[in-house]
């Protein structure tokens, strides 16, 4: 790929060409390869070699606009993904495959391309009507973002321990949520843009529990509700023992908080991938000595 630099002394202005070499692409009935001066030896095979110049127009993240350098006008806070047209200039060939069936005297050529560092973007070739400006293509990952963003996912819904309760020094607590789509899982969403349709589940898979005495639990599940048959047994899932009061504490309570990690699995675009969000929520706890009466 080699660049070229334009004659813009005494504006400070920098023009690029982009040289996109597309190498080994089949094409039917083509017996043998073709190469032009100083390209590597392909060898014999179906295949042409195409060699055509990219220009530096573009069009930016998001449908911002871009100058003929390149830089894109926009959001300045939405840099994690820099996408953009070039368009393809001279054309190639008719039967160059990334035309999919539409006349290169009537239509223009694109190369879309976006790039955060990532394996799940977009690139490809797009076919415009001449006189037509390449619609911005939706990004999968950010659509998958979008469809987070519309489902309500809160904190957990703490069933124990609760505010209302006494709880003992040296006396199993037994800590669980209640289960929803807003509270625990699943929660599904969908979002669409530019002909791309993402899908995006979300479950929690985790919840930590500061205990308020410097302790913290962590329960890959919703726990286990308390039956009195199980006596002064520990939860078998997610439980804790205080070994001191709250005597000491803010308002003579501990302070737990319960903090939720949504794991959110989504996939469309031809991209898949994995988000994260985290959610909390505090509740207040008495606990007490044994009484012990005489």
């Amino acid at each position: 790929m080699d660049g070229h630099e334009g004659d813009s002394a005494g504006k400070g202005l920098l023009k690029r060409r982009l040289w996109l070499h597309a190498v080994a692409l089949v094409v039917a009935g083509a017996g043998t390869a073709h190469a032009g001066d100083g390209d590597p030896d392909v060898g014999a095979g179906s295949c042409h070699v195409i060699k055509f110049c990219v220009s530096a127009g573009t069009q930016g993240h998001h449908g911002h606009q871009a100058d003929q350098a390149g830089n894109a006008h926009g959001d300045s806070s939405d840099t994690d993904v820099k996408c953009r047209y070039v368009k393809v200039d001279p054309k190639p060939p008719a039967d160059f495959p990334a035309w999919h069936g539409a006349d290169p005297d009537k239509s223009d050529l694109y190369f879309y391309s976006c790039s955060d560092g990532g394996a799940d973007n977009p690139d490809g070739f797009v076919a415009v009507p001449q006189g037509q400006n390449p619609q911005p293509q939706a990004n999968p990952r950010e659509l998958a973002q979008r469809a987070v963003d519309s489902m309500t996912l809160l904190g957990p819904d703490i069933a124990s321990p609760r505010a209302a309760g006494r709880y003992t020094v040296g006396v199993p607590v037994w800590m669980w949520v209640n289960r929803s789509a807003t509270t625990y899982g699943p929660n599904t969403a969908s979002a669409t843009a530019g002909g791309v349709s993402v899908t995006a589940t979300a479950k929690v898979s985790k919840i930590v529990w500061q205990m308020g005495d410097g302790t913290s639990v962590t329960c890959h599940g919703p726990g286990t509700p308390y039956r009195a048959s199980v006596g002064m047994a520990q939860s078998p899932t997610c439980g804790h023992l205080y070994s001191t009061t709250s005597a000491g504490a803010v308002h003579g309570r501990f302070r737990v908080r319960a903090t939720s990690t949504w794991t959110i699995g989504w996939q469309g675009g031809g991209a898949a991938g994995q988000l994260t969000e985290v959610r909390q929520t505090n509740v207040q706890v008495a606990v007490g000595e044994v009484q012990v009466v005489r």
